[in-house]
């Protein structure tokens, strides 16, 4: 598939003429309004029918908020929605996530199938290192876990559970594969998935690193999320989100552990907006990728791409002049990470997050594999 990266001068229609398509293909392919003017180093996908690599499978993670229409034109890109998320307390019970089952009706509705996101975040919306331990440390509470599990999946239609626990002490590592691989056996026949934090070798340091066992996991686990973003995060310098040449580094290291058919690799959908100069300590704006085009036409600022980390981005002045800088994801950016899928033959993509559409990503999934979707009577 085709991307032309906007020049001085070009016009849906300038573009159309030369490639053979009509300004309707571009702009359903793209998801853009023809109205407004094209943004100078923006990219387009000028669709085309190409045979595809094969299946894959799409996750997408979605908090029960989610705007219902954004909700309804993604659903046919996904084979997996992961909503987020239920916790659990410190005794082993179950935190519910109010208002799933609407979520869970639409999702069979379209063949996608509901996951149940199985989480640490405590009361105050983080990950809670503390209520890791006690899990982990105590079968009796693994078991109420994985008994409250099962009655809502059987009560409210969940396909599977997809569990994501971060900040987990080192000297938890095997505590954490052994809980995986409880689950799996006690929900059976319902998938269990584990997301695990980017690493690029089995020795990476660091509390969100040392527990999460590659490894052992594509054991335990029925399939493996691997997140290889937030590089440039909210309270780091301004980088892309998810360079290719870190990605690749994830994952090269996450075939070397998990077999690709029981890997998916993470995706952003979502940029950060920057004031500079940078300040430790003050946040950055995370963004849609659809609002950082916009903001480069609100501001007449071009688009520039980082070939070493497949990633656009651009430096702005606001109304209080005021400079920031900002990096997203693009057609460009999402073609060099689905050809890494391609190449390493992994099962599947998970996109954090499915809260903004973004047509561009889809466009090129379906155009580039067959989506695999299910069907709730082999759920």
């Amino acid at each position: 598939m085709t991307i032309v990266t906007i020049q001085p001068g070009d016009s849906l229609y300038k573009i159309g003429k030369n490639y053979g398509v009509s300004v309707d293909q571009l702009v359903k392919a793209n998801g853009i309004d023809p109205n407004k003017y094209l943004v100078i180093g923006d990219s387009l996908i000028i669709p085309s029918r190409e045979e595809t690599s094969g299946p894959i499978r799409v996750n997408g993670y979605a908090y029960p908020f989610i705007n219902r229409e954004v909700l309804q034109k993604t659903l046919p890109y996904l084979t997996y929605l992961s909503l987020f998320s239920y916790g659990v307390t410190a005794e082993g019970a179950l935190v519910p996530l109010n208002n799933d089952e609407e979520l869970i009706e639409a999702a069979w509705a379209q063949n996608v199938g509901p996951m149940l996101v199985l989480t640490t975040v405590d009361e105050t919306g983080g990950f809670n290192s503390e209520r890791s331990t006690q899990i982990l440390q105590s079968k009796e509470k693994q078991q109420r876990v994985a008994d409250e599990l099962k009655k809502v999946i059987n009560e409210k239609g969940y396909h599977g559970v997809d569990v994501d626990m971060e900040y987990i002490p080192p000297d938890l590592r095997q505590a954490y594969v052994d809980f995986i691989y409880f689950l799996r056996t006690e929900l059976a026949p319902h998938p269990v998935f584990v997301a695990l934090a980017p690493k690029t070798g089995p020795e990476q340091r660091g509390l969100l690193y040392e527990a999460h066992d590659y490894g052992g996991m594509a054991v335990a686990a029925d399939s493996v999320l691997v997140m290889t973003y937030e590089w440039g995060y909210t309270y780091g310098p301004p980088m892309a989100v998810a360079p290719l040449n870190k990605v690749e580094q994830v994952m090269n290291y996450a075939v070397a552990e998990i077999p690709p058919e029981k890997l998916l690799m993470g995706i952003p959908n979502y940029g950060y907006d920057w004031r500079l100069p940078f300040e430790k300590g003050r946040p950055a704006r995370s963004i849609g990728n659809y609002e950082a085009v916009a903001l480069a036409r609100k501001y007449g600022a071009e688009i520039q791409f980082d070939e070493e980390a497949q990633s656009p981005w651009f430096r702005y002045y606001d109304n209080r002049a005021q400079q920031h800088e900002v990096w997203f994801e693009d057609a460009r950016s999402y073609q060099a990470k689905l050809a890494l899928v391609r190449s390493l033959r992994v099962s599947g993509v998970s996109i954090w997050n499915i809260m903004r559409f973004f047509q561009p990503l889809y466009t090129l999934l379906e155009g580039y594999f067959d989506i695999v979707k299910i069907t709730q009577k082999n759920s």
